[in-house]
């Protein structure tokens, strides 16, 4: 995408993958494989596999998503509980192992999201065709069952194979909206018969899950990651994404989702992969953290009062809830993928507050969980693990140094959509908060637009959350650099 200043944005994307390790476009072997499987229905289909058509499933996703890979359908049962259905895109089912598309995937790891250009981690024939859960489109899926207690927690269930067929694609925004009651029930759920109670149900079913892992500890951050708007070409505003209802459902069907794959895997006593947040080293940096808002934390990491405090900052200061937010996530340390031995005590996800995680319900988008999928196959099917430990510790390792890497990708080219967007108020002042203050610069967040830069004239004496004012210096999208000076 070539802006009107002639910055070329999407060629400013493309190194960037590139500098942090990516194979930005797809090989030519790759492209040929996936054409070839443009005419497959459901090669090598083998084992038991259920006809779950009839369901009403659905799907909620961003509006532009077309490589979907999750649908969900629940139902109430007796004694209080809803049983609940996840159903994963078979992606195993095209993607063999060792060929050239899923040696290309990978090295990449995961899709990239810089807001400019999507590196998505298939081809699109293959991840928004072919794999996809599109609606009314017949598709194998792995089947995840679960229930959802009238406490909360949940029990985990069967996870098989079967086909399924999506009978509405929703949009995160608009279901939100409804679910919030700002409003009316979208056209798209009352032209589908038993779509509106079906949603309220789920919507019920995520509230449970919600609600009991908040109180086992599990935290609440919000950390700003604003998108770049482009219209007709032109980056035209940064818009800091809202997390509601219908974001929230999702996330908490996948939570509990990915704990009853690893108590699948768990109980046939194969090696897998796990999702991990260790127990934070930095716990002494987080009490810190609150003695600043005049709080006091255990002196040993307890995710449950750590919670509590999130929880009573952000009622009372949301506009920098973001800031703090950020800080802890910085002091409680990066998720990392680890291999899990049969027997082994599992590691736990600590910002989650469960014990049992992965990563298993995107793998159009997330390697790590092809590589899930693969193990729960070959359980199914009584085979051999397709991996050894030591394969496994492999790739838990790369996958980790993946993610880490396509975050810097896609917090750079934030930068650089927000250094073209300021391009033409240079000399401007800005309401700002101070985001950072450390030897190696300080730095600020506007409050309109929410763009970040570095202070880098005047900034002695600032300190972090402090409201200043600020001029606008220079930009410098091939660089992400946006500089400012402190003017009051």
């Amino acid at each position: 995408m070539r802006n009107s200043a002639g910055i070329d944005l999407s060629a400013i994307a493309w190194h960037a993958m590139e500098k942090y390790g990516f194979e930005p476009g797809f090989p030519k072997l790759v492209e040929s494989e996936v054409r070839a499987l443009s005419g497959m229905k459901f090669p090598n289909v083998q084992g038991e596999i259920r006809d779950l058509r009839s369901l009403l499933w659905s799907s909620i996703d961003n509006e532009d998503s077309l490589d979907l890979d999750q649908l969900e359908y629940c139902e109430r049962r007796e004694n209080g509980e809803i049983h609940v259905r996840v159903a994963i895109a078979d992606v195993d089912l095209y993607v063999k192992r060792q060929s050239p598309t899923d040696r290309h995937a990978a090295h990449n790891g995961t899709s990239v999201y810089t807001g400019i250009v999507t590196f998505p981690l298939f081809p699109d024939r293959l991840s928004k065709g072919i794999t996809s859960l599109l609606p009314g489109e017949d598709r194998m899926a792995v089947i995840i069952e679960y229930a959802i207690l009238p406490d909360g927690d949940f029990r985990p269930g069967d996870v098989y194979r079967a086909l399924v067929n999506n009978k509405a694609k929703l949009v995160y925004e608009e279901i939100g909206d409804w679910f919030e009651g700002a409003t009316p029930v979208p056209q798209i759920v009352s032209d589908v018969a038993g779509l509106e109670a079906q949603l309220s149900l789920q919507l019920e079913a995520s509230l449970r899950l919600k609600r009991y892992r908040m109180e086992q500890g599990a935290l609440e951050l919000d950390t700003l990651e604003p998108r770049v708007v482009v219209e007709e070409g032109r980056i035209c505003r940064l818009v800091a994404p809202k997390k509601n209802p219908a974001g929230h459902l999702i996330e908490d069907f996948m939570i509990a989702a990915n704990g009853t794959m690893v108590a699948r895997l768990e109980k046939a006593g194969i090696p897998m992969v796990q999702r991990v947040v260790r127990v934070p080293k930095h716990w002494d940096g987080i009490v810190e953290t609150a003695a600043m808002y005049h709080e006091t934390l255990p002196s040993e990491p307890d995710a449950k009062a750590l919670s509590e405090f999130l929880i009573r900052r952000k009622k009372a200061d949301p506009e920098r809830f973001p800031d703090l937010s950020l800080t802890i996530v910085k002091l409680l340390g990066r998720g990392e993928y680890l291999t899990l031995e049969p027997g082994q005590a599992p590691y736990g996800h600590f910002g989650l507050a469960v014990t049992h995680y992965t990563h298993s319900t995107a793998p159009n988008r997330r390697y790590v969980d092809l590589i899930i999928q693969r193990l729960l196959k070959s359980v199914l099917n009584g085979e051999p693990s397709p991996y050894t430990s030591d394969e496994l510790a492999e790739l838990s390792s790369w996958l980790t140094e993946r993610e880490h890497e396509a975050n810097k990708v896609e917090r750079f080219m934030r930068k650089a959509g927000a250094a073209v967007l300021l391009m033409d108020n240079i000399g401007e002042s800005f309401d700002a908060i101070v985001t950072g203050a450390t030897e190696h610069g300080t730095y600020v967040r506007l409050l309109t637009p929410p763009a970040e830069g570095k202070v880098v004239r005047g900034e002695d004496g600032l300190y972090v959350g402090q409201e200043v004012r600020v001029r606008l210096l220079r930009t410098d999208p091939y660089k992400a650099f946006i500089d400012f000076e402190w003017v009051g």
